[in-house]
């Protein structure tokens, strides 16, 4: 097995499809190493990290101080299961909730496991609470929405990749256009029995859509109108990435407390994942105030390893980096930067339409049809010249480095962006 050591990236992209499950279509590029917000691939090229693992490496990759603490617990203790108590559980979860100003957590490792336990404890509290009765309860939910790709969750996505072929799907779902607070209040009003709506504060994997400044707020209030639980899955967008704590709410390190231009809005339940563990171990949760949560009871949920001894420390290690180095004021500050350098250049492009974005939370719209393959093929020339990007939705380029990215590398890497763009205008 020495030989599997010592790939081209060549080699490793064709072991990968030989064996592996084609349900990735990945930058062909093939990585071994990483620091703070840099990448390399397995011949020793070195890149810009312009994607973070989708925000999951909101504090740099192989962070010493969130290792430090993975590979200090994997030394100790990894795993009980949650048929015994660990001495690492209740540490995290009055940790968490006190930093996320919540009763309760219920961790969990991915973030389609967490979205499925948010939308578990809504139906519950419905029944139990609200008393909706019983399998009558509905969520309403977005149209283009991204929460993961089980089952129940494609049941209410309308991308046909996701879910061609894996019917039938699960009933209980209504399907609004997002940043549309009309539809929002029409369905509530004319629909008895809804238990919840889940929202993305940004929808980052529709292409970093970001809803009107009173969206959220006011959707919030339409909510407590109705009794009915205001869901957010800040599974991309929380940890530090658009400029605050979260997304939603005021309660971060920014200075300001409106920097993120979003309004503070208190979610009934708030689903986290990806940056929870600074992208150095599958980490996921569940947050709500005690008479939502309470509603869960012995055998109603669960996961063998959701709230491991590693999990905990790594989390709590990963939370202590957002704090201490300060990564919500720095999105903000260079998430404007980033924008406004952009948009300098956006103003006289061909190539491009518009860049937005909130924080480090960004992306571009190539001025061409979402079946064109030019966002890809710009992606490839940036990889050429040291960035990695990743397209979304055809003609939408994404990009979220890590929080950890410091002025000048960030306006070098401006500079590869439109160096590389330029590369594809008209008659350059």
């Amino acid at each position: 097995m020495a030989v599997l050591n010592q790939l081209t990236s060549q080699q490793a992209i064709d072991l990968e499809n030989k064996y592996g499950a084609h349900n990735y279509h990945p930058l062909p590029v093939v990585l071994s190493k990483g620091e703070g917000v840099y990448v390399w691939d397995v011949e020793g090229r070195k890149y810009y990290d312009f994607l973070s693992a989708y925000s999951a490496v909101n504090q740099g990759h192989c962070h010493p101080k969130i290792v430090n603490a993975m590979t200090k617990q994997a030394q100790t203790l990894t795993l009980t299961s949650r048929a015994f108590h660990n001495d690492m559980l209740g540490k995290f979860e009055a940790y968490a909730a006190k930093y996320f100003g919540f009763d309760k957590i219920l961790p969990m490792n991915t973030g389609a496991e967490a979205v499925e336990t948010a939308l578990k404890i809504c139906r519950k509290w419905a029944y139990e609470v609200k008393g909706i009765p019983n399998h009558k309860a509905e969520i309403i939910v977005c149209e283009n929405n991204f929460h993961g790709r089980t089952t129940t969750i494609i049941s209410f996505s309308n991308d046909p990749v996701a879910r061609k072929h894996f019917g039938p799907f699960t009933d209980g779902f209504i399907k609004i256009e997002y940043d549309n607070l009309e539809a929002l209040e029409a369905t509530l009003k004319s629909t008895p029995n809804v238990a919840g709506f889940l929202v993305e504060p940004i929808q980052g994997e529709a292409g970093v859509y970001v809803p009107s400044e009173d969206y959220l707020s006011k959707a919030k209030a339409l909510c407590e109108q109705y009794n009915v639980l205001f869901i957010a899955d800040e599974v991309q967008t929380g940890i530090a990435r658009t400029g605050r704590l979260l997304a939603t709410c005021g309660d971060c390190s920014c200075p300001e407390k409106n920097c993120s231009g979003t309004p503070d809005v208190k979610p009934d339940i708030l689903i986290l994942g990806k940056a929870l563990s600074g992208g150095a171990y599958p980490v996921s949760a569940v947050l709500a105030n005690d008479p939502i949560m309470n509603v869960i009871q012995p055998g109603n949920h669960g996961s063998t390893f959701g709230g491991n001894p590693i999990a905990a420390a790594v989390a709590m290690a990963a939370l202590d980096v957002v704090q201490e180095e300060k990564l919500a004021e720095n999105a903000d500050v260079l998430g404007r930067l980033f924008r406004s350098e952009l948009d300098t250049f956006i103003q006289t492009s061909k190539i491009t339409k518009l860049v937005r974005g909130k924080g480090l939370l960004n992306a571009i719209v190539i001025n061409d049809s979402e079946d064109s393959d030019t966002a890809w093929n710009i992606c490839l020339a940036l990889r050429d010249n040291g960035l990695l990007a990743k397209p979304t939705h055809g003609n939408i380029i994404r990009f979220a480095p890590p929080l950890v990215i410091n002025e000048e590398q960030l306006l070098d890497c401006v500079h590869i962006i439109i160096k590389t763009l330029k590369q594809f205008e008209p008659n350059s």
